[in-house]
């Protein structure tokens, strides 16, 4: 894949690019702000892909982001630099004599300057087996890939390693449905990043959530016939396998390097400016080896992008100074922190803190009275000021006492979490994952007058990765704007065409009668006359939500997925899943979707992890016709593509099992036919478990219902993916026709109090637990109230769309392929 810029001017220089990553673009974009016109760039990737976010491949893996929402530079920014990308080519060779580099495909690009980031290769373990199918690394999309294509069946996945890659990989296939056994060969887990203590912690979390882990396991060999079938231990021990991961570690990839004759030890040897022993070639990141280190952490790799790009612009600079190595990680939504010398040593002395109940560990390193060494679990919001303490060599004897409870008392900023940012040095890091420090925010936020948290995003990076610095984003903004800030702290704009906030939207609409989307444009001032893709949306959910019967759908103000009912897939094509009330089905249905599928050809079916069975690889000109045929057989849409209810999962409860204290299948199934079709701010999960065994995973639902001996248990707020949380309990009621009636109030105060795209748990942590008690639960005619027009609401709204389209009539023009449109 080329990508072709337009013509360069003949005078600059011509700079190679090895590499298309995240150090490679770090560094090319630090030139590019030193000195955009110096050089004419090539990149050579080995992806036939745009540079994206290592960092968030296992939320990518686990189903949280699509790819799109992990690329940090799209064609157009290449375009818009003037720099050639040649993706899916790795480079070759390099004649440093004729100063020209070859691609494995042939091409051949001349050079000025050349800069290798190579990256580096994942370690496999080389036991019998390891070259069997199924046996994977985690180290790229393509693997990722791999794994959701072994994912899809289901069964036993092995993660071998027990570290950062391994726990994320295993969160991952956790998430799409696998069994999933992790192999460490330690004796805790990340003992890299974390001590004994927080590792013990963090497999107690994992456990709980349903893996399995093994500590001390060395493996023996991997066995199986056409592919991998079973992992052996060298004690004996023989696990089921499916897939395995190999996730044991890296190795700097070195080899074009070493080729063509450059000192290579472990890794490409540089210099402080990461120069290598050619002057004209240059190298960074995870290849290199600095002063005998080899760095993986994102902060160093940044600081080395800064020594290239003023190398590269001919600027004067310190060099790479890589300072005290911290690491801010996110293990399946668990926070977690370590630096320094965490692991203590002789002379060394530990102060540790220990809050069970709230899953917190605090073990900060001291010698001679200087802060040395960190590992927080749980509660990271102070790391950056431990790093601090680290880097200053500062003294802590006189706040020793409260060193534990963090900055906002020991740095005597009492509780104020803005006195404890403020004493932040500029070079103490912000964001970890784009490496951003304080003092490059302060200059932003001078420099271009920004004052949103969107604003700051945009010109740094910072939160731009996985968002857990943005707590800390929003402090420095609120030290450097004071008063003005403030008066911009509260409620958030619905877009940049307004300044008006999604509470006021709504408040207006119900008090001025609004009752069509331009109608609120006018009256509330929009600056952009038609709005924009993230506006329109959210103002046709509100007038939906505030008139129904009244106000008409406006599908062109809905996202693609539910303009056409289906959901849209990588390759262009659509899923589609029918609803399966509360997971039942029968042999009437099972033949209607297996006659699809062949008449069709729909290349997938899988059963998804909310009892359904979705049918992959559909064309969108087929997805009409095969909504016919589904409804012919009763079936109709399952609004898996919807911000609306999705799924019922339920257990057999007392019908079959003999655990089982009520009917959950068929309370399941009544909640499902009572709520399905009912448009919501957000996707709504539910759930009913017929006994506290809890095997339909209530407590991980929007709306979760529990048997026991005396009636139901309600809980809400809850959801799985990268951030679990897992429900509050709401109350507990006898009757069946209680839980309706709480399931109906609970879902229309939701439709009518939160954001559009807000999910329920934000939600319920937003407004607060006791404000929804009070209207569910404490206040009887509002909860009959609530119900009531939730159900008034579902008279309108719960029609089957596919039977609305299924005729050719309805919005008939999207399902017509774009050759017919042109012709």
């Amino acid at each position: 894949m080329t990508h072709h810029s337009k013509a360069r001017p003949p005078e600059r220089k011509r700079l190679v690019v090895v590499g298309n990553g995240m150090a490679a673009l770090r560094a090319v974009e630090d030139l590019l702000a030193r000195a955009p016109d110096a050089y004419a760039i090539t990149i050579f990737g080995a992806e036939p892909r745009v540079n994206y976010n290592r960092i968030m491949l296992s939320p990518l893996l686990a189903g949280e982001k699509a790819f799109e929402e992990i690329v940090l530079n799209d064609h157009d920014w290449y375009e818009a630099h003037g720099i050639e990308l040649i993706g899916g080519d790795p480079v070759f060779s390099i004649d440093r004599e004729a100063r020209v580099v070859r691609s494995a495909g042939g091409v051949e690009r001349p050079y000025d300057r050349l800069l290798l980031a190579t990256g580096s290769n994942p370690i496999v373990i080389p036991v019998p087996g390891h070259d069997l199918p199924g046996v994977v690394t985690f180290r790229d999309v393509d693997d990722v890939e791999v794994m959701l294509k072994a994912a899809e069946g289901g069964g036993h996945a092995v993660v071998i390693g027990g570290g950062l890659l391994g726990l994320e990989a295993a969160n991952g296939l956790l998430a799409r449905g696998m069994s999933v056994t992790v192999l460490h060969l330690m004796d805790h887990l990340m003992e890299r990043q974390l001590d004994s203590s927080a590792g013990h912690l963090l497999r107690e979390e994992l456990e709980r959530r349903g893996m399995t882990v093994i500590t001390g396991a060395d493996t023996a060999s991997i066995t199986g016939t056409d592919r991998v079938g079973m992992v052996h231990l060298k004690d004996g021990t023989a696990l089921p396998a499916d897939l395995v991961v190999m996730a044991v570690g890296i190795r700097p990839n070195a080899r074009l390097a070493q080729t063509c004759g450059l000192e290579v030890n472990r890794g490409i040897l540089v210099d402080d400016m990461m120069t290598t022993s050619d002057p004209e070639i240059l190298a960074l990141g995870e290849c290199v080896e600095h002063r005998g280190v080899c760095h993986g952490l994102v902060a160093p790799i940044w600081e080395m992008a800064k020594a290239v790009g003023a190398s590269l612009a001919g600027e004067a600079h310190d060099g790479f100074r890589p300072g005290a190595t911290s690491t801010k990680l996110k293990v399946s939504g668990i926070d977690l922190f370590s630096a320094g010398a965490f692991q203590g040593g002789d002379g060394c002395e530990d102060i540790v803190l220990r809050d069970a109940g709230r899953g917190t560990y605090k073990r900060i390193v001291v010698r001679e009275d200087k802060v040395v060494g960190a590992v927080l679990y749980g509660d990271t919001q102070d790391g950056s000021w431990y790093v601090q303490l680290m880097r200053g060599n500062e003294d802590v004897s006189a706040i020793r006492d409260s060193l534990a409870f963090g900055q906002a008392f020991a740095g005597g900023s009492g509780a104020n979490p803005k006195g404890a940012v403020a004493a932040l040095s500029d070079d103490a890091e912000i964001c970890g994952c784009n490496g951003v420090s304080k003092g490059t925010i302060l200059a932003a936020i001078a420099e271009k007058g920004l004052s949103t948290l969107e604003e700051v995003k945009a010109h740094t990076k910072a939160s731009g990765s996985c968002g857990s610095c943005s707590g800390l984003v929003e402090q420095v903004l609120a030290l450097a704007l004071g008063e003005e800030y403030q008066a911009n702290s509260g409620p958030k704009p619905v877009c940049g065409c307004t300044h008006q906030d999604h509470d006021t939207v709504r408040r207006m609409i119900l008090s001025q009668g609004l009752k069509s989307i331009p109608a609120v444009m006018q009256a509330l001032e929009w600056t952009t006359p038609d709005g924009c893709a993230k506006c329109r949306p959210a103002l046709n959910y509100y007038l939906l939500c505030a008139w129904p019967g009244e106000y008409e759908d406006h599908a062109a103000s809905r996202f693609i997925n539910e303009r056409v009912h289906a959901n849209i897939q990588k390759d262009g094509t659509y899923s589609v899943v029918p609803r399966m009330w509360g997971g039942q089905t029968s042999a009437k249905e099972l033949r209607a979707i297996a006659d699809v599928v062949e008449k069709f050809n729909i290349p997938e079916v899988k059963v998804t992890g909310g009892q359904r069975l979705d049918l992959f690889g559909v064309r969108k000109e087929d997805l009409p016709a095969v909504w016919a045929d589904l409804n012919a057989a009763g079936m109709v849409s399952g609004h898996a593509y919807g911000k609306s209810l999705r799924t019922v999962k339920t257990c057999v409860g007392s019908t079959w099992c003999r655990f089982g204290t009520q009917d959950s299948t068929g309370m399941g199934v009544d909640l499902e036919r009572m709520t399905w079709g009912s448009w919501m701010p957000h996707k709504f999960k539910m759930a009913v478990s017929g006994c506290p065994r809890n095997c339909a995973e209530a407590t991980i639902k929007d709306f979760g219902v529990v048997a026991v001996d005396s009636g139901w248990e309600l809980h809400v707020g809850g959801n799985g993916g990268i951030k679990v949380r897992a429900t509050d309990l709401l109350c507990k009621v006898t009757t069946d026709a209680e839980v309706k009636e709480y399931c109906g109030a609970f879902i229309q105060l939701y439709r009518e109090q939160a954001h559009y795209l807000e999910r329920t748990a934000p939600w319920i942590e937003r407004v607060g637990l006791d404000f929804v008690k009070e209207r569910v639960v404490d206040d009887v005619e509002g909860r009959a109230a609530l119900n009531a027009r939730f159900l008034a609401s579902q008279e309108h709204f719960q029609t089957d769309p596919w039977a609305e389209r299924a005729s050719g009539g309805k919005d008939s023009h999207e399902f017509t392929p774009l050759a017919r449109v042109e012709g």
